[in-house]
């Protein structure tokens, strides 16, 4: 086993890891981003996006390579594909222990971001990859003329559903609400879309299929009435949970497990930052994500400086 020593290792490679880097890079100190998948977080799977500033539109893995690149200027080393075992944030230094190497750091920044919450329902675990899947880019050609559901009614739902839109014969998306809750300006996409229809205040309680999902059964929330309906797929888009399996107990976290961080990014343990979608914050998007980041890797420096009694 292979043993590192850093000043700061960041724990995830997205918008908000790669931040990080770059500025902890730039700052002088050794800098490390691990991670347990390939480089370039959930943005990566973005088909594009057209609300980063400086760019109208540009595909969320061209995006995330241009942040790799420019990271990469300042000598930020990298370790993805990394299985990690154990993280021991309070020890110091830190360490990070993976089926390979041991990283030890005077500082960490988690930037683990969050996954899609899943329905948790009969039939969801049993036809992931059958039928059920979390990712419309990554999947969505698979449904080429299917009718299919996108479960949900925020931005990340009905922006799915409209791209599905390019495969699918019919996309339903199904909301437990009488309203979307998404940007009225993706709503709009989505009303004016033939190929959408919206099945208002109903949940799913099950999926069925035999060799892959044929049908789901709904409830609607005012009736309590059960129907079949007829699909392909479902894509569930219900909200977010944090990666934080390493984490949890460690540092103070809400009732959902997102990390809890004052305005610095610092957590409630010394040296350790939380950045981005895994700490508790009112806006998640890649902009936020990379702002978070740029500001947890400042205030590392400031206390790694205040570790050689420098005067900060």
């Amino acid at each position: 086993m292979q043993t590192y020593e850093f000043d700061t290792v960041i724990l995830g490679g997205g918008p908000a890891g790669f931040s990080a880097g770059l500025y902890a890079s730039r700052g002088g100190i050794s800098a490390a981003i691990v991670d347990v998948n390939m480089l370039g977080g959930q943005p990566s799977n973005y088909l594009e996006l057209e609300n980063y500033p400086g760019f109208s539109k540009i595909g969320g893995y061209d995006l995330m390579e241009k942040f790799e690149q420019h990271a990469d200027m300042f000598g930020l080393q990298k370790f993805p594909m990394q299985e990690i075992e154990t993280i021991d944030l309070v020890s110091q230094p830190k360490i990070i222990k993976t089926k390979t190497d041991e990283f030890h750091a005077k500082t960490v920044i988690i930037a683990t971001g969050a996954k899609p919450m899943k329905l948790c329902i009969p039939g969801e675990e049993e036809f992931i990859g059958r039928g059920v899947s979390y990712c419309a880019v990554c999947d969505g050609a698979f449904y080429k003329d299917k009718v299919i559901a996108v479960v949900g009614g925020g931005n990340s739902a009905v922006e799915e559903a409209v791209y599905l839109t390019r495969f699918a014969s019919k996309v339903y998306i199904i909301h437990r609400r009488d309203e979307l809750r998404a940007d009225k300006i993706i709503q709009q996409r989505a009303f004016d879309n033939e190929k959408i229809e919206i099945i208002w205040d109903t949940c799913v309680t099950e999926i069925k299929g035999e060799n892959t999902v044929n049908s789901i059964i709904l409830k609607n929330a005012k009736s309590a009435e059960f129907t079949t309906l007829g699909v392909e797929g479902i894509f569930p888009y219900i909200g977010i949970c944090p990666n934080v399996e390493k984490i949890n107990g460690q540092v103070a976290q809400d009732s959902k497990g997102f990390i809890l961080t004052d305005e610095t990014m610092k957590t409630s343990i010394e040296g350790v930052y939380a950045v981005g979608d895994v700490r508790n914050t009112p806006l998640r998007q890649v902009i936020t994500a990379a702002s978070d980041g740029a500001t947890g890797a400042v205030y590392a420096l400031k206390y790694i400086d205040s570790l050689k009694g420098v005067k900060v």
